[in-house]
């Protein structure tokens, strides 16, 4: 990430999803992305996983995305 912010004066999104390719891991990168600075993350979901036609196995479900997003806005879900 600093070596980026060097570069460039865009945005820095990570993408957890693709690089976890599982579910359970997408949590701790997005952790990990917003840890060293980045900007953003783009991750799956789909709300039912199971029926989706493209990457079900790292999409997360509704509720995994709303616990990811509240703890990096610095909130707390239940």
């Amino acid at each position: 990430m600093p070596a980026l912010r060097e570069l460039t004066h865009l945005p820095v999104i990570v993408d957890p999803s693709h690089a976890a390719g599982r579910d359970e891991i997408v949590h701790a990168l997005c952790r990990g992305a917003h840890g060293v600075g980045a900007d953003g993350v783009i991750v799956e979901m789909h709300p039912q996983r199971e029926q989706a036609l493209s990457d079900k196995r790292q999409a997360l479900t509704p509720h995994q995305f709303a616990a990811i997003t509240s703890e990096l806005q610095g909130q707390e879900v239940r």
